[in-house]
């Protein structure tokens, strides 16, 4: 559950006033999902037959003051950067190869797999000078409705997941999700659902298989064109660790269920300065089908949430409270269990959250994001295994971060 970290420590101080110099030129004027982190999954039939060589980026330094003792707080400052080939043999049909590299700013080992503690099992194999490794898909558009790809899927923000179920973070620092995906777009139901295979093993392999199957799903009641939308969103995500061939015999099968139920308004206003605002009721549920690897069978949570869209700026608060809820992706603030402190669980922990996110497209593939979240964590107790009963006041913990995606295009031949 915890994200490989590189960390660069510096003083607070030092972070404040980087902090300031980021901020101070753009307040007083969205969302960086869309405009950064995501990636245009839809096929452009007008490029029937063209060979393209795509250089896609994204730059980053991303700053966390943790004060909550569910996790520590750390420094990410790299960029990841994936040159390919892009081929369209048909209309329907779009193929891309190259590579994915990852860099932290100071690192120079890396563990073959970095994506959440997958590291921990192949934590002897490493890598000089970046983590890369290859990349490959194949988009294969069946019907103008559905569309199913193979190797490397869209995956991290474009799922679409809630909050409590996916870190963000992860567009910065996970591998490229692989396996197989489904595209599924109506005018009443949106579909996603994938399978990310994480881990695979051969026999005598001494770690487990591992593997991600995914829903992300969202119901509208109406029509988006509408000045009052109305949505249900449904997500699920289940992590499956084992394998038939498995070495591992002790609580060698593990099966973990996260998944969210929601209901959203979006409220168009219209030319004006305040462009949309958006309500989200998320509920969320943990099930522990089998295995021993986490210390609760069930848990919930909740999370309200409400957003401010303006046309470069989105303001953000949210209030969480969970009750015995691990999150398998998500960030360790939506969760039960600290990972600064293996072992140690918190009696219905929560917090209340604030956000400010500045974002700005100013050419196709040329995108700017800036982010700030302030978290206010409850008071809470909690139990150690070597302490006991511990009485934790309340904290404030915040994060910043400023990214930089590039992605340029140039086609070589038309065929």
């Amino acid at each position: 559950m915890k994200t490989l970290i590189c960390g660069l420590k510096t003083s607070l101080s030092v972070k404040l006033w980087l902090l300031i110099l980021c901020f101070v030129p753009f307040m007083g004027i969205a969302q960086i999902d869309e405009r950064v982190y995501m990636t245009d999954s839809r096929l452009d039939s007008t490029k029937k037959g063209e060979l393209s060589i795509e250089i896609d980026n994204i730059s980053f330094f991303q700053n966390n003051e943790f004060s909550s003792d569910l996790v520590k707080g750390y420094t990410l400052p790299g960029m990841w950067v994936q040159p390919k080939a892009v081929f369209y043999p048909l209309g329907n049909i779009k193929l891309e190869a190259g590579l994915h590299m990852l860099r932290y700013w100071g690192a120079n080992k890396y563990p073959n797999f970095a994506y959440t503690d997958i590291a921990k099992w192949k934590g002897s194999q490493y890598q000089s000078g970046v983590h890369w490794l290859p990349y490959f898909r194949a988009h294969f558009s069946l019907s103008p409705k559905l569309d199913i790809i193979l190797g490397n899927i869209y995956g991290a923000a474009n799922h679409r997941l809630a909050d409590p179920l996916y870190n963000s973070e992860l567009n910065l620092s996970a591998d490229p999700e692989a396996g197989m995906q489904l595209l599924y777009k109506s005018k009443t139901v949106d579909v996603d659902a994938w399978i990310n295979w994480e881990s695979f093993i051969f026999e005598g392999d001494t770690h487990q298989e591992a593997f991600t199957v995914g829903l992300s799903s969202q119901l509208r009641l109406n029509e988006t064109s509408k000045k009052v939308h109305f949505y249900l969103p449904v997500q699920v995500l289940a992590q499956h660790r084992g394998g038939e061939i498995d070495t591992i015999f002790t609580n060698s099968i593990q099966t973990n269920i996260n998944a969210a139920v929601g209901a959203g308004i979006t409220v168009s206003v219209g030319d004006h300065s305040l462009r949309q605002l958006n309500f989200e009721l998320t509920g969320v549920g943990l099930y522990q089908q089998s295995g021993k690897w986490l210390p609760y069978t069930s848990g919930y949570g909740i999370y309200p949430k409400l957003t401010a869209s303006f046309k470069y700026v989105r303001l953000k608060a949210a209030y969480w409270t969970c009750h015995n809820f691990v999150s398998l992706l998500g960030s360790p603030f939506f969760g039960s269990l600290s990972t600064a402190y293996p072992g140690r669980q918190y009696q219905n922990p929560g917090f209340i959250y604030a956000g400010f996110e500045y974002s700005k497209t100013f050419a196709k593939g040329f995108s700017l994001g800036v982010d700030l979240d302030v978290y206010r964590h409850n008071a809470v107790t909690s139990l150690d295994p070597e302490k006991g009963l511990l009485n934790e006041k309340a904290a404030v913990s915040f994060g910043a971060g400023v990214y930089l995606r590039i992605n340029p295009t140039f086609l070589l031949k038309k065929f």
